[in-house]
């Protein structure tokens, strides 16, 4: 157990003007309560506050601009020089120091630039190396000489026992005190029937579960402090460095304090900065003191071949932390519901596999003696050719796949299925915060951190309304504000119908080379063996998919870049404000980008056609589209298919092929160098960084797919399977790529998925809506429903002659000049389209008949009873289903109840060894009773 240090540390205070101003305060108070959580070490600046007005430095507030240093000999750093050992002495694949003691817990990396701004990288490189060594961490540099490249050096960073104590306290990391006593929860009772699933033990609970509280200084002796070297974390010492490196200052530039290692990488002072990994990936590590926590997690958890394998979420927490293992808890239970929506979905398809030969629509329009004898009208003016129905025989049979009864009640269970899902994710995640100890977690502990770009430009400092302590702020004048809110969302809007313009244009390629395909299909004896699949409504859908989908992948990487930019210049006062507004952009974005095809042809195509005497035309050139006579649906499977599919292997080419290729053009000088040469810190260096954003492309990728398999999935029963298959690919990918080919991401503490849960609930609403007007309006499944109720017109076969009664008579006579087709060798007088109007011989000819509006009818009132009773059974379910279960509330009750029993007998031991060395007994006597009172009180409670 580790002794209790006295609290006489030395404050260093470091002002613009330089290193001949630096006040030396000693003695400390508190600045903020031990629980919470600030930008800073907790101790007040015993400056002037009014003596340096931030109008014009680019600096830190007072609390932020200090660094504590212990008076002890063995920490003061002020004259302490860097070690310089032979490189022989130890291998170099190594995460110590030369002597093999002290930790590397940071890296970073720079050459030598020779062009002007050499000398000033220099500096800064010297003030902000200097600057470390002042808050207490402590650096060993490795020259460019003993580099594999010649070229780069490594300044590596250890942070000791003071700095980690002391920054532990600041940042509110709970630390044990006491191993957990309370009785594991009941496990399922199908556990032996998963043993298959199990991954061992060992690899499941790296370590055993504790009580937990905030870590502080003045009570060390409460902490199960068996080793300083190995209490804090890996992933907890990378967070404290880092938080201490994204505000060390750096110097002053254009009369303002420069301070960030994120500003030293973007001005190229620094070429890199990284957490080390603790081994390499294939091979455990030769130090016994090394964990090799990176190799168990590659042959573990990394390798597809473990894909049926749970996933070590514990491991994956210890090591990467919280933001990390929370992502990939909600990517494994995401997957783990795809499984049942995937099941339903199979099932509904061999239904419609199984159906396919009672079709009775597929059947009328392939019998050569109606389907036959019915003449189509031309798809297109002038160029197209009459045309007999059953040409699209095989469409309308494969159109019965998605088109079917079962598409209502996969519909309707899906809208079941998202509630489910988004209300027991909740469940698991309130059980992941008790389990890692982030019940009593507060945005404010990690995200509300005010962002260091923000803190450079802040020219004025404001009192705090709610702390009454004094905060620096960004002074922001009206025309200002409102001028970059319009400019931010002038650039929105302009991408947004950038997007809408590449959709009217695929649109327009629709309509232009429907006629081209026509022909050329028609004179290719070649296609012949395939014209009934390759028909031109099909090679037109299939290429304007395709078409879409390059369009949308442009777009996309264009767009953002310019989001990012955007945020950027708005300058959000924290981290989770910006990633909040970069989060919805981005969404926004791509959910137009993506889904506007699929609502194209969902809700709009073949809606707004007319009639062959009075067509509708886009821009007054080209007619609109029709759907093919067994409906629109076969068209929305095809684009739905082609940009999911085209999007996932993308995206698993992205992530895992490209990094890989990077890496492996990056390390091929160094693969013939032994493993003493070719050091642990070039190693990392030369792998791909992870980057701030690194999870939030993540996330988006999965609701994206979320949005297909969701908004559209009446439409494509077997989408949930591909997201089901694509899913346990992309976990083992997302956990290859961050193993083995990324450095180690700086460890960040989540409770939450955060925003993405809000626009998850978004989505899930808006697929109620979505589902239920495809269900009505792009299948023909309410048309067939009136038909067989109400117009059937053969009691044994009420469905036989539903084509005839959905195809309206057109005089070909009466076609407008320029439109009727070039040729009519056969000299059809009537031709059939697809809607519900009067023949030409009738007094309304051309008006809608009762049918149309019987049809129309029953669709809004399907959609509306549709839309009421999912609605209804959602908010049951949710309101069924507690955020919370009932065991992990007592669990946490229970847990903080004992968590504060012992630290109240902590105290009260405490206050009884001053009994002996205090004259006034009374005072003594009343705070035990106080202590003893407040004991009993929390029992009670």
């Amino acid at each position: 157990m580790h002794s209790r240090r006295k609290a006489s540390d030395t404050l260093i205070e470091m002002t613009a003007a330089g290193e001949d101003d630096i006040a030396i305060l000693t003695g400390f108070t508190h600045s903020r309560s031990a629980g919470e959580d600030s930008n800073g070490p907790l101790f007040e600046n015993n400056s002037n506050p009014d003596s340096e007005l931030p109008g014009n430095s680019e600096g830190l507030s007072s609390t932020e601009s200090t660094f504590l240093i212990s008076n002890h000999g063995k920490y003061s750093l002020f004259l302490q020089h860097r070690l310089r050992i032979d490189k022989h002495h130890q291998s170099k694949d190594s995460i110590f120091f030369r002597d093999g003691v002290r930790r590397i817990d940071f890296v970073l990396s720079y050459v030598d630039d020779p062009g002007k701004e050499m000398d000033r990288k220099m500096e800064r490189r010297k003030d902000f190396e200097k600057n470390l060594e002042l808050s207490g961490l402590e650096l060993e540099t490795e020259d460019k000489k003993e580099s594999e490249d010649g070229k780069t050096y490594f300044v590596k960073i250890h942070a000791p026992w003071q700095v980690l104590s002391t920054y532990a306290e600041v940042l509110n990391i709970k630390m044990p005190i006491k191993e957990n006593d309370i009785p594991p929860a009941i496990g399922n009772p199908f556990n032996c029937m998963l043993g298959v699933f199990r991954l061992p033990e060992k690899v499941m609970n790296p370590e055993p579960d504790y009580f937990t509280a905030p870590f502080s200084k003045q009570r060390q002796e409460l902490y199960l402090i068996h080793d300083e070297n190995s209490f804090f974390t890996p992933s907890t010492r990378n967070r404290i460095v880092y938080y201490i490196l994204s505000r060390c200052p750096y110097g002053t530039e254009e009369g303002k304090k420069k301070f960030g290692v994120k500003r030293l990488l973007s001005n190229g002072t620094y070429t890199s900065a990284f957490p080390l990994h603790d081994c390499q990936y294939w091979k455990k590590a030769k130090d016994s003191n090394c964990d090799s926590e990176r190799y168990t997690l590659y042959m573990e958890w990394a390798r597809f071949a473990r894909f049926y394998k749970e996933q070590p979420l514990d491991l994956i927490r210890k090591y990467y932390g919280e933001k990390i293992g929370i992502y990939f808890a909600w990517l494994g239970f995401y997957t783990e519901m795809l499984f049942f929506a995937a099941l339903v979905g199979l099932i509904c398809f061999l239904y419609g596999v199984i159906t396919m030969d009672e079709n009775m629509s597929s059947k009328e329009i392939c019998d050569p003696a109606i389907g036959g004898q019915i003449i189509m009208c031309p798809l297109c003016d002038r160029n197209c050719e009459y045309w007999k129905l059953n040409t699209t025989c095989e469409n309308s049979e494969y159109s019965h796949l998605f088109d079917n009864v079962a598409t209502l009640f996969f519909a309707i269970f899906m809208g079941i299925w998202v509630t489910l899902f988004l209300e027991f994710w909740k469940r698991r995640q309130a059980r992941l915060e008790y389990e890692w100890d982030l019940v009593d977690f507060e945005e404010e502990q990690q995200q509300l951190q005010l962002r260091p770009e923000y803190e450079a430009k802040c020219t004025s400092k404001k009192k705090n309304p709610v702390t009454q302590e004094i905060e620096l702020v960004i002074e922001r004048r009206t025309f200002q504000v409102f001028g970059k809110l319009f400019l931010c969302w002038m650039s929105i809007m302009f991408w947004i119908l950038l997007i809408i313009a590449s959709m009217v244009a695929v649109i327009v390629y629709r309509l232009s080379v429907y006629a081209a395909f026509a022909s050329i299909m028609e004179n290719n004896q070649s296609l012949e063996p395939i014209s009934g699949l390759l028909t031109p409504q099909t090679a037109t859908s299939v290429t304007a998919s395709f078409l879409n989908f390059i369009l949308i992948m442009i777009l996309n990487f264009l767009y953002e870049r310019v989001a990012i930019w955007i945020t950027d210049m708005e300058v959000p006062r924290t981290h989770l404000e910006y990633e909040n507004r970069l989060t919805m952009k981005m969404f926004l974005f791509q959910f137009v980008n993506y889904y506007s095809s699929c609502f194209y042809v969902a809700f709009f195509k073949g809606k707004f056609v007319g009639y062959p005497a009075e067509y509708t035309y886009m821009f007054g050139n080209w007619r609109n589209e029709e759907c093919d006579p067994a409906g629109c649906l076969i068209e929305l499977t095809t684009q739905l298919t082609i940009i999911m599919a085209g999007k996932q292997i993308w995206g698993n080419i992205q992530e895992a092929i490209l990094p890989w290729v990077q890496n492996w053009w990056r390390r091929r000088k160094a693969r013939g160098h032994p493993e003493n040469l070719y050091s642990r810190w070039e190693q990392d260096h030369d792998l791909q960084s992870f980057g701030n954003l690194g999870l939030f492309y993540e996330y988006l990728e999965m609701v994206i797919q979320f949005g297909f398999i969701t908004l559209f999935v009446a439409s494509f029963p077997l989408a949930p399977l591909l997201a089901l298959m694509n899913n346990i690919l992309e976990i083992r990918v997302d956990s290859w790529k961050l193993t083995t080919q990324h450095r180690r991401p700086v460890a960040a503490k989540a409770h939450s998925i955060g925003v993405w849960q809000e626009i998850l609930n978004g989505m899930a609403i808006l697929s109620v809506v979505t589902n239920a007007f495809i269900v009505a309006f792009t299948s023909d499944m309410i048309p067939r429903l009136v038909f067989y109720y109400a117009y059937f017109t053969n009691e044994e076969s009420p469905m036989a002659g539903y084509i005839n009664s959905s195809l309206s008579v057109f005089d070909t006579r009466e076609f407008k000049n320029g439109t009727e087709p070039l040729e009519n060798p056969m000299g059809y007088t009537n031709c059939r389209y697809r809607d519900y109007r009067y023949p030409p011989d009738h007094e309304k000819r051309y008006s809608h008949t009762m049918q149309f509006w019987h049809i129309l009818a029953a669709k809004m009132a399907f959609i509306i009873i549709m839309e009421h009773v999912v609605f209804l059974v959602k908010f049951f379910v949710a309101w069924l289903i507690p955020d919370v279960p009932s065991e992990v509330k007592a669990r946490i009750k229970r847990e903080k109840y004992l968590t504060q029993r012992i630290l109240h007998e902590y105290e009260l031991n405490k206050l009884k060894e001053k009994l002996g060395g205090k004259t006034d007994y009374v005072d003594v006597e009343n705070e035990v009773k106080a202590t003893t009172g407040k004991m009993q009180l929390s029992e009670a409670i």
